[in-house]
């Protein structure tokens, strides 16, 4: 039986290390929704494999099932390669899609294509549950097994091998495991076959370690970097990966990167490079000996709190290409720790900053910006809230579905009391019509205010902007006179205008970057005023509410009263899916749940004309309880694992480490379960999971609060241990369920692997949208409810 348990093993592996490559890979060649759907197409193709066994089983003599499973894993690997050249090849263009029709058949090409590598994994993985149901326990455990370590194995290779290089990785593990699995079947004919195998997977390595330029991941047109390499003197400095980025640098004289400059700036630009992750502008690497460079400095919104604290100690938080940092020195801050989640930008800025972080006043932190405030209790004059990005349209939702835990109202809390007394937050944000990031940022910072009890908000608050950005400054105490006039001052000179300060008049707002109705003073002022605030944020047009830690959208301004708007654009604006990147999630889940019920209803429409036993009753009754008890399943198992991955952000430091730790805990114990399975008796199993998944939200917070300031080393182990009881409980289900349907329906397994696939699916979309609404202890809680459930469907199920 080993080679059944590595092959499924090597090619669990290699299907998760796929499936996380694909993601890197989407947000490249298309943008953050098509990342996300990465995830739904892999558990769709799971999905359909179970429709496929249903109709085809799988053969049960031992030499024909190894020739089934070497054949999955080749045709996995051919799938891989498909969809390799599919990204790079297919002209599939998102922002054409409402007007050229022909971009619905390439799209459907597109996801068909990426489904078949799963597909083929899964019917290597459900073709063996379905023959050998005997070996459930272990065959399921070398699943989880396979694609715990592939979870690794993506993060550990993506810095190393790129996009590319490591889906060609998966590639050769699927053939390995084909190698292996034929190996095993026997000499004769069957010995040139797998030599091929073998030669297969050593060309496949090489092609890993030399990809050829025609693989490179095309990067999609619409990107920052595919417009800013247009320029004839454009240069790619450098080009590193790591787990979750590319981190592109650009040479030209062309870029510039002042976010919003004064039009009256006396010095000329310097001389920058441009900082791009995944094709997106970030920020700008500039020349600290440009000459005239004070002057330019100088005439920055964000030079504002250094005219009102000179000599600060400063906290930056994601300073990208250390635009900021090159401020604060230059305004005479007298000490900057600038902490960058992202050490290929730290790297970036090293080799081409003019040494701006080697500065005797600088002391820079590879580490995510929440997360260090959380684990340090120094405190600062200034708290800085770096802008990065580009300018984008609130109306496009591009960023809607992308959690950012530095603004949210208990981020806002902790930059509050790591402050000196007089000291100051600074924020600052692109500015939109009707105001949106800018309001959502005065909102996070009037409620952290009323949190801490200051009864008088009002007077701790400034705000100013030019034509294109906003600066909110909180301060740890009242502003004074001399603070307002050297504000005021400031804006004059620069023909910036002032959009809120205690004492302002309405003719003083709105003086400059005229807009209609000064809009801005009369958001802010309307917000920070509103004696009913909840009736203000129902009538304002976007979703403004301050962001929270279990709801960390800041970029998500959906109201579904926006709908009619959307739907009378489709067609008639560039942005792509009608403007509204929530709008991607409703039709996904339309799109799954009909994909879902064809999957699932198909077995069964085809095999309607079966002869009916005398027990038909019966089994129709066992076929709807196995039904509700995998759906159930696949919906409880992802509504864990979603808010985990999220709330474990902040206790490790960074989501790659969150997701990487919660999904190689759970799937590992998970494995352990699935073995240890026919000890438990599966009401007590679900019971006792059940009770654990609603006890987690309690024990986490403390938990976290203790052990944050151990090293990140420790904390890695603790997440481990913390998750390995809720993972072994998650893995004894699924097995019971199958042994139960091998001792009554065996006929059921692979359409309950449908199921359990397709559910998954559902799962995927359902925690994202349910989290963007109501946050993701709700989604928990509805896991809870998903297990009760299958507590009680077990019981029909398992008995005679």
């Amino acid at each position: 039986m080993w080679p059944f348990y590595v092959g499924l093993c090597l090619l669990s592996m290699a299907g998760l290390s796929f499936e996380i490559a694909l993601t890197r890979v989407f947000s490249l060649a298309q943008w953050y929704h098509f990342a996300f759907m990465a995830v739904s197409v892999a558990l769709l193709g799971f999905g359909a494999s179970g429709s496929v066994l249903s109709l085809f089983p799988p053969p049960r003599d031992p030499i024909r099932l190894r020739r089934y499973a070497a054949r999955a894993a080749v045709l996995f690997s051919c799938g891989v390669l498909v969809s390799l050249f599919t990204i790079n090849f297919l002209p599939f263009d998102s922002y054409r899609i409402a007007w050229e029709k022909v971009q619905v058949l390439y799209m459907a090409l597109y996801f068909l294509s990426l489904a078949l590598p799963f597909l083929f994994n899964g019917l290597l993985a459900g073709g063996l549950l379905t023959a050998l149901p005997a070996r459930t326990g272990p065959l399921y455990a070398a699943n989880l097994l396979g694609s715990a370590l592939g979870c690794l194995l993506a993060v550990s290779a993506l810095p190393l091998l790129g996009g590319a290089g490591t889906i060609l990785l998966s590639a050769a593990m699927g053939t390995l495991a084909a190698t292996l699995i034929a190996w095993s079947a026997g000499s004769g004919s069957r010995q040139p076959v797998t030599y091929l195998l073998a030669l297969t997977t050593i060309a496949l390595t090489v092609l890993v370690i030399r990809a050829p330029a025609f693989l490179h991941v095309r990067l999609s047109p619409y990107k920052d970097l595919s417009y800013a390499l247009q320029y004839p003197d454009a240069m790619v400095l450098s080009r590193r990966w790591n787990a979750f980025s590319r981190v592109d640098v650009v040479k030209s004289r062309s870029i510039r990167s002042a976010p919003g400059l004064s039009l009256r700036s006396p010095a000329d630009f310097p001389p920058q490079h441009g900082l791009y992750t995944d094709g997106n502008l970030r920020s700008a690497i500039t020349d600290p000996a440009a000459p005239g460079l004070d002057a330019f400095l100088g005439y920055l919104p964000t030079a504002l709190p250094y005219r009102l604290r000179p000599g600060a100690s400063a906290l930056i938080l994601e300073p990208g290409g250390g635009l900021d940092v090159l401020l604060a020195l230059r305004g005479g801050a007298g000490a900057v720790v600038a902490v960058e989640s992202n050490p290929l930008a730290v790297r970036a800025v090293d080799d081409f900053g003019g040494g701006v972080y080697q500065d005797a006043r600088v002391r820079v932190v590879v580490e995510d910006g929440r997360a260090y405030v959380r684990r340090h209790t120094a405190r600062y004059d200034l708290v800085h809230l770096s802008l990065n990005g580009g300018q984008r349209p609130v109306v496009s939702g591009a960023y809607s579905l992308a959690e950012n835990y530095l603004y949210t109202v208990e981020a806002y809390d902790d930059y509050l009391a790591h402050l000196n007394e007089g000291g100051l937050l600074v924020v600052s944000r692109w500015l939109q019509l009707p105001p949106s990031e800018s309001l959502r940022a005065w909102a996070l910072a009037v409620t952290a205010l009323e949190r801490a009890g200051v009864p008088h908000p009002e007077r701790r608050l400034i705000a100013i902007r030019s034509w294109a950005t906003s600066v909110i400054l909180v301060k740890n105490g009242e502003f004074t006179a001399e603070e307002i006039a050297t504000t005021k001052a400031f804006c004059a000179a620069r023909d910036f205008d002032l959009v809120y300060y205690p004492g302002i008049r309405a003719e003083e707002a709105n003086r400059h970057s005229v807009v209609p109705d000064a809009a801005y003073y009369r958001a802010f002022r309307d917000l920070l005023f509103a004696s009913d605030r909840a009736a203000f944020y129902r009538a304002y047009p976007y979703d403004v509410h301050p962001p929270t830690d279990n709801r960390p959208f800041f970029f998500h301004f959906f109201k579904w009263s926006q709908t009619p708007q959307i739907v009378q654009a489709l067609g008639k604006t560039w942005q792509p899916f009608g403007g509204s990147g929530y709008f991607v999630l409703v039709a996904l889940l339309a799109l799954a749940l009909v994909a879902s019920a064809g999957l699932i209803l198909l077995p069964l429409a085809l095999r309607r004309r079966e002869k009916r036993a005398e027990g038909e009753r019966e089994r129709q009754r066992r076929r709807a309880w196995a039904f509700a008890y995998f759906t159930l399943l696949g919906l409880g198992y992802l509504f864990v694992e979603i808010p985990l991955m999220q709330r474990f952000i902040l206790f490790l430091g960074h989501p790659v480490y969150a997701f990487a730790t919660v999904l190689f805990s759970l799937l590992l114990f998970s494995g352990v379960g699935s073995l240890l399975a026919r000890r438990f008796r599966p009401v007590i199993a679900l019971a006792l999971l059940c009770g654990a998944i609603l006890i987690y939200p309690l024990l986490l917070p403390l938990t976290f609060r203790a052990l944050l300031g151990w090293p990140l080393a420790l904390r890695l182990v603790a997440a481990a241990v913390g998750l390995a009881p809720l993972g072994l409980l998650m893995g004894i289900p699924f097995p019971t369920g199958i042994a139960a349907l091998e001792a009554r329906a065996p006929d059921l397994i692979s359409w309950a692997w449908a199921i359990n696939g397709c559910a998954s699916v559902l799962a995927s979309i359902l925690a994202a949208m349910l989290a963007l609404s109501w946050g993701f202890w709700s989604v928990l809680l509805l896991a809870a409810v998903a297990y009760a459930g299958g507590l009680v469907a077990i019981i029909p199920l398992g008995r005679r």
